[in-house]
């Protein structure tokens, strides 16, 4: 049954399921945004997907999940303060 497989899953593992889902659905809609030129939302959304993203790689242990996440905040904050 499925309510007997749910019940088998960590509450971590329910917590990275939703960041990842969360995550990766703002990151959908910060590329609709951006092909609407929804500017600047579609930087904020693209934040919020990132964020997530780094917290999942954080979650899972990945160094490189966190490291290519870490990068790309950094480039998207940089960019923000210089324009």
């Amino acid at each position: 049954m499925p309510s007997d497989t749910l019940a088998l899953v960590s509450p971590r593992e329910r917590l990275v399921f939703s960041v990842k889902w969360g995550a990766s659905a703002v990151q959908i809609m910060g590329y609709t945004a951006t092909g609407f030129g929804w500017t600047p939302w579609n930087l904020y959304l693209f934040l919020v997907g990132v964020v997530g993203w780094f917290a999942v790689g954080a979650l899972w242990n990945d160094k490189a999940l966190m490291l290519v996440h870490l990068v790309a905040l950094g480039a998207m904050i940089a960019g923000m303060a210089s324009g």
